[in-house]
């Protein structure tokens, strides 16, 4: 093991973008098919969160270091990603990463505390203090992250996509603001409402450097990407049109042609038609919102991807056979579906669940959603 991950060092600074050009394998394989709404041999898919605490094989690799030592590791975060994908036979590999180290070139002291997870001790606390908020102009700094994604994608099944993912432009100013996770935003929302201009030019910032990093995964060898607007549910309509939209559509916008981009918001079904209007060629849909109805509303001319409640997985598999059923079923048979969790796995999931739910999709999803 040790020779290989010193071949691989060795090799990082000599891959090409070529890499990233689609073999027909990729071009063909089930996600890509999906993601274009193209009729597919049977349903794909692949599970938020895959790479994480439920498997032992992660953490075996977890145990021997920290969360961001993992991170920043790019053969241990290569070890992962393909770990998962191999074990669990999905149908597409995401990156192991997180949305925050991103923020650290741009000024903000990041530590991720055990047991409290991400801290921030120099939030931007007031409008004045967003003239210290740096734009990433040189993504240089995220090397790590590219070196992780040639790694991943040299050993990675022929047919078998890799996607990048970043946070939208809210979640991570909202991370930046709060200095950690809140239950009611009001640091965020208050900065938004009381002083437009500084909440704009911190939006611009992030949507630009967004663009930049998301390019750079994309030129590294990543297939698609993921964006997570993890806490934008807790927005009203009119202030996602107003303060959000159109730095996300921005970030879409700049992401390179031909590259099939996953929009997801977690939380609140009433934004779904404002998430299909900020752009993604997927839809991410949570589970609180019937696949049917959601698929509906944000319009057939897009692929969809979701939406079993993670908390299925705790069930027993029958149950779990007959709730993927249902996803699959709410699908009417029509292609462009992905089947993922409406969010992540929880780490008390037994490994066996995921794996067993991998298998039923595929069985499944033969008749379901691959007419």
């Amino acid at each position: 093991m040790a020779l290989v991950l010193a071949r691989r060092r060795l090799q990082i600074g000599h891959t090409s973008t070529g890499d990233t050009m689609l073999t027909p394998a990729l071009q063909n394989s089930r996600f890509l098919k999906a993601a274009r709404r193209e009729v597919t041999d049977t349903t794909p898919i692949w599970i938020m969160r895959q790479a994480g605490r439920y498997l032992p094989e992660y953490m075996s690799v977890r145990s021997k270091v920290t969360f961001i030592e993992l991170c920043k590791s790019p053969e241990l975060a290569a070890e992962v990603t393909l770990t998962a994908q191999r074990v669990l036979g999905v149908d597409a590999a995401i990156l192991f990463a997180d949305l925050l180290p991103m923020l650290e070139p741009m000024g903000i002291d990041l530590e991720y505390a055990k047991g409290e997870g991400p801290v921030i001790h120099n939030p931007i606390v007031t409008a004045s203090e967003v003239d210290r908020f740096r734009e990433l102009e040189d993504v240089g700094s995220m090397q790590f992250v590219f070196d992780a994604v040639k790694l991943i994608r040299r050993d990675l099944p022929a047919d078998i996509p890799l996607l990048g993912f970043a946070g939208a432009p809210f979640t991570l100013a909202s991370y930046a603001i709060e200095g950690g996770g809140s239950k009611n935003y009001i640091r965020t929302k208050s900065l938004m409402y009381t002083d437009e201009g500084a909440w704009r030019t911190l939006m611009q910032r992030l949507a630009r450097s967004l663009v930049r990093y998301i390019n750079a995964q994309i030129d590294a060898g990543c297939q698609a990407v993921q964006l997570f607007d993890s806490w934008a549910g807790c927005l009203s309509p009119d202030d996602y049109r107003t303060y959000v939209l159109p730095y996300t559509r921005q970030v879409i916008q700049g992401i390179k042609p031909g590259v099939p981009v996953i929009n997801f918001l977690t939380g609140n079904p009433a934004l779904l038609p404002l998430l299909r209007e900020a752009g993604g060629q997927v839809i991410g849909l949570d589970w609180r919102v019937n696949l049917a109805d959601g698929w509906k509303t944000v319009g057939h001319d897009v692929a969809v991807q979701g939406n079993l409640d993670p908390v299925s997985l705790m069930a027993d598999l029958p149950t779990l056979r007959r709730r993927a059923k249902d996803v699959l079923d709410a699908t009417g048979g029509r292609p462009g579906h992905i089947f993922n969790l409406g969010h992540g796995v929880f780490p008390e999931v037994p490994p066996e669940s995921v794996k067993a739910l991998v298998e039923m999709v595929h069985e499944m999803g033969r008749h379901a959603g691959s007419r």
